[in-house]
């Protein structure tokens, strides 16, 4: 018996989230099929992100257990003939028997990405949300340096978490404009329910002037839901990377 990790690049829109569901086609259902039939054993993937409905992922991590043969590293050439072109395996490798996603400490980066500009542009549909008013970068690069540090982000969690807590580290948060694409880039510990969209949904009311830069320490201490932005939409965000150390 062998642990491998795998690391999954993923177009999230077709999907509802990442995990598996009776109810819907979800990245991990479909990861477990194709293992499954692959391999001829039942396996059932751990991912270190359960991702939502529309979510996208260029390095999302999951590990399973098998006592098939087959190298670990050939296992993503293997699997990849088997899986749809939104999903693709960028690497597998054996990992450490005792090596879990969800409790090993790691680091977290996320994208959310702002199609600031008049009209939409049909290729960026997927991986980008569309914003036609003019955002402030200035305004949104000094709230963003408001929420970095250990907090307490009940304000920016949905009201339906079963967190046992809602303190989260964000080591790092950039706010970058190229051409007419906005991109919020946030590295943390962790990160609550909807959190990164709801961060994003509140730099957004920051850029239109909506929402004042410093009014960002008084709506993470309200630790009320309603005081800051609203839920940004899924098809912007990206689960870049995770680091584990």
């Amino acid at each position: 018996m062998k642990r491998v990790k795998l690391t999954v690049a993923y177009d999230g829109t077709a999907y509802n989230g990442w995990q598996a569901q009776k109810n819907g086609v979800t990245v991990e259902g479909v990861l477990n099929q194709a293992l499954t039939d692959l391999l001829r054993e039942p396996i059932a993937v751990i991912g270190a992100s359960r991702t939502d409905a529309g979510v996208h992922a260029l390095g999302n991590v999951a590990v399973f257990d098998t006592s098939a043969r087959m190298p670990a590293e050939k296992i993503s050439y293997a699997l990849n003939q088997r899986l749809p072109e939104d999903i693709v395996v960028q690497d597998s490798c054996e990992a450490p028997p005792d090596f879990h996603p969800r409790r090993c400490r790691s680091k977290k980066t996320y994208e959310y990405k702002i199609l600031n500009r008049t009209f939409p542009l049909p290729l960026a549909r997927h991986d980008t949300y569309f914003f036609y008013r003019r955002l402030d970068i200035g305004r949104m690069r000094r709230a963003a340096a408001y929420l970095v540090g250990e907090h307490d982000f009940k304000s920016f969690c949905s009201v339906h978490t079963q967190a046992e807590t809602t303190v989260r580290t964000v080591y790092g948060m950039d706010v970058e404009k190229t051409g007419d694409v906005i991109t919020i880039r946030v590295t943390g510990s962790g990160f609550l329910y909807n959190m990164v969209r709801i961060l994003a949904g509140t730099l957004l009311q920051v850029g239109t002037g909506a929402l004042s830069p410093e009014d960002m320490p008084g709506v993470l201490a309200a630790r009320d839901r309603k005081k800051a932005g609203p839920t940004a939409p899924a098809a912007g965000l990206t689960l870049t990377g995770i680091d584990f150390f």
